[in-house]
């Protein structure tokens, strides 16, 4: 039999004794309680000069880089986070070339135009040719984006190498629901123009993209978002990855959310807003870890 809750209404509802729809995962659940709405997000600062928020964004594209490092996601000189510049917005920051993730100083950005030409920046004024054919094309295409991140993270590039999408296995998979796409294609490293645009196109208005044999790619309005993106689509690969193989050392298959709560879900965790406060703890962290040293 099922449980009264699934079937009847809770009886202290304010009178309101109709079950409700909002909340798909709680069957019969007032409509009262269904609106209950977790705490309002607070947001980034609001700047009214530019050039201060270009100083400010820096410094957190910097610390971006340390928690990268932190999380393992440098191998060689491979990977970059960039930023589209709030003074120059047909211009973006990134890591120079050759410079390790966990070394990175704000001052050591270097700052880039679309036809690749560095115009500013740190002492080291190398550009990773694979940085600019891919976060040029994206920022070109994606007036909305801020940043864009990739790496070749362990998980994501084992995951990327089966061709497929997430499974929405987790609540936290739910973050990703109709919001990232398969770029179906490698032709080795990203050297050419028409990869980038490629790219950019498969990506379309989502915030996140598994490269074939490759990697992950995310985006964000935010820098926190791109960041918090990145990080939490590696662990949903680590996730499905574990997931799978013990699902199928035993014949089985993983179950899977429905549709529709992975759609409630997705509202909730899956938002720019939800995206820029999750990764606060992580800024935080990092900034009580590196002390001053990032913001050189």
């Amino acid at each position: 039999m099922a449980p009264p809750s699934a079937v009847s209404p809770d009886h202290a509802t304010n009178g309101d004794t109709q079950p409700s729809n909002i909340a798909p995962h709680e069957p019969g659940i007032s409509e009262s309680k269904a609106k209950v709405q977790m705490p309002r997000f607070p947001g980034p600062p609001k700047f009214a000069d530019k050039h201060a928020e270009r100083d400010y964004l820096k410094g957190r594209l910097a610390a971006a880089f340390r928690i990268f490092g932190k999380y393992g996601f440098d191998e060689g000189v491979a990977g970059h986070i960039t930023m589209r510049d709030p003074v120059q917005p047909d211009t973006f920051w990134v890591n120079p070339f050759g410079v390790a993730f966990s070394l990175i100083k704000k001052s050591d950005l270097i700052q880039v135009d679309h036809a690749g030409n560095i115009i500013d920046g740190g002492e080291v004024r190398l550009l990773n040719a694979a940085a600019f054919m891919i976060h040029g094309a994206v920022h070109k295409a994606r007036p909305d984006v801020l940043c864009a991140a990739h790496s070749h993270s362990i998980y994501g590039r084992s995951f990327c190498s089966l061709g497929r999408t997430l499974d929405m296995i987790t609540q936290d998979s739910c973050s990703f629901y109709n919001d990232h796409v398969l770029y179906e294609s490698f032709n080795g490293i990203v050297l050419a123009e028409k990869e980038g645009n490629d790219i950019a196109a498969c990506l379309g208005d989502k915030k996140a993209a598994l490269l074939q044999n490759h990697g992950l790619l995310t985006v964000g309005s935010t820098i926190e978002a791109a960041v918090f993106w990145f990080i939490s689509l590696e662990k949903c690969c680590q996730a499905q990855l574990t997931a799978d193989a013990a699902a199928g050392g035993r014949g089985h298959e993983t179950v899977k959310i429905h549709d529709d709560d992975a759609a409630f879900t997705y509202k909730t965790i899956g938002t720019p807003q939800a995206g820029w406060f999750s990764a606060k703890p992580l800024f935080d962290v990092i900034d009580k870890e590196c002390g001053a040293d990032y913001l050189l």
